[in-house]
């Protein structure tokens, strides 16, 4: 067994650290006072050809797998941008994933470019306030016109919301109570953010503010035939497929940031001196810095076999989920463990920890709990009854 990088993604890693390095502290602290979206590193990412990494050759993209695309985005979090940086990109490495998979050639030909140039931006409408985890349970309804659709309904937590051209949406086709299964009936579409027709608002929330998160209230949008991806009331099963690359990249996205955080402290407690000597001597300083790294290096490896296991076709659900799990939990110990290392300037500003610890609660909050992936944890892997 080898865990060693080849060339090419061992180059991914050099690459996409350099370019983030261009964006320093000062600039995302910049971003996250203001709320200002970072338009000019979503174009610097999608000029260097890091939007398309695993969208297919043909369309412009790289074409390379989710272990690369995890590569990229631990490096982007990693970097002084932390979650701010990951969010503004993340939609485009998993999003497509459907369109990729069930769209047909017109479709890909006319969404995919654009997308990997960054000329249009996308954001994701499937969480709603009286759903949550429970995607079954949308009330959002797309009927049928003689030209299409019309949708009524609301979507929360919609990512880039206020950016966004394209938005992929799941709304329900078939009620419910028509179906057989509640995962049938809903159907996947990808179409313009019609803003006359949708009012999307902020949400303001307690950190990665220059990535805005929305609720949109969608009132009779009209949404061409040819904007429903496959078939339609399959738009669920579309979804998952985009699912597991999600919760490896979140879960890696995670690290970066625990990696980020724990270099800071590291630092920190070599310089800081405190009675004649640096804090970094003290074990009570040391012990929790060192743990943090074994925590963050071992779920680094699960994220790697996670991704590797969905890259070769193998079973990578559970694995996904642990990647995800593991990754919150160590990230954010670290980068708690980061701000106390600080002491009393841990909370200031100046020294960054405190917007890390801020922004990485996302990765133990989306896109799944970590109470959810323990239940599914149990039953996939222990064989255990179905909790939920």
């Amino acid at each position: 067994m080898d865990f060693t990088l080849t060339e090419e993604q061992q180059a991914i890693s050099e690459n996409v650290a350099a370019l983030c390095a261009r964006f320093d502290d000062n600039y995302w602290r910049e971003k996250d006072r203001t709320g200002d979206f970072p338009f000019d590193f979503h174009a610097a990412m999608a000029q260097a050809g890091w939007l398309g990494i695993t969208m297919p050759e043909e369309f412009g993209g790289a074409g390379l797998g989710v272990t690369e695309a995890a590569l990229m985005m631990h490096e982007v979090a990693r970097s002084p941008g932390g979650m701010s940086a990951a969010s503004a990109i993340h939609i485009n490495i998993f999003g497509p994933h459907p369109i990729v998979v069930f769209g047909n050639e017109e479709q890909k030909n006319r969404w995919l470019p654009p997308l990997i140039k960054g000329e249009i931006k996308s954001c994701f409408g499937v969480t709603e306030p009286n759903a949550g985890l429970n995607t079954t349970a949308l009330e959002t309804r797309a009927e049928r016109t003689e030209n299409g659709y019309l949708v009524n309904g609301r979507k929360i937590w919609t990512t880039t919301g206020q950016e966004a051209d394209k938005i992929m949406l799941l709304a329900r086709t078939t009620p419910k109570d028509k179906c057989k299964k509640a995962t049938d009936g809903l159907s996947l579409f990808f179409t313009d953010m019609n803003r006359d027709h949708m009012d999307v608002r902020v949400i303001d929330k307690m950190g990665r503010k220059a990535v805005d998160s929305n609720e949109v209230f969608i009132d009779n949008l009209p949404v061409p035939a040819e904007d429903l991806v496959g078939e339609e009331g399959k738009g669920f099963h579309y979804l998952l497929h985009s699912l597991n690359p999600e919760r490896v990249l979140v879960g890696i996205e995670a690290i970066g940031i625990g990696k980020n955080a724990l270099a800071r402290a590291a630092k920190y407690a070599r310089e800081r001196e405190v009675f004649g000597r640096p804090i970094g001597m003290n074990q009570a300083i040391q012990h929790p810095l060192a743990e943090n790294w074994m925590e963050l290096e071992a779920a680094y490896l699960m994220a790697m076999k996670a991704a590797s296991n969905y890259d070769a076709g193998l079973e990578a659900g559970t694995y996904a989920n642990a990647a995800k799990y593991l990754g919150a939990e160590a990230g954010f110990k670290a980068c708690t463990q980061a701000v106390m290392t600080h002491g009393g300037m841990g909370y200031a500003k100046e020294f960054t920890v405190e917007r890390l610890m801020r922004e990485v609660m996302i990765c133990r909050i989306a896109p799944v709990s970590p109470q959810l992936v323990l239940c599914y944890v149990a039953e996939k892997a222990l064989g255990m009854p179905k909790s939920y």
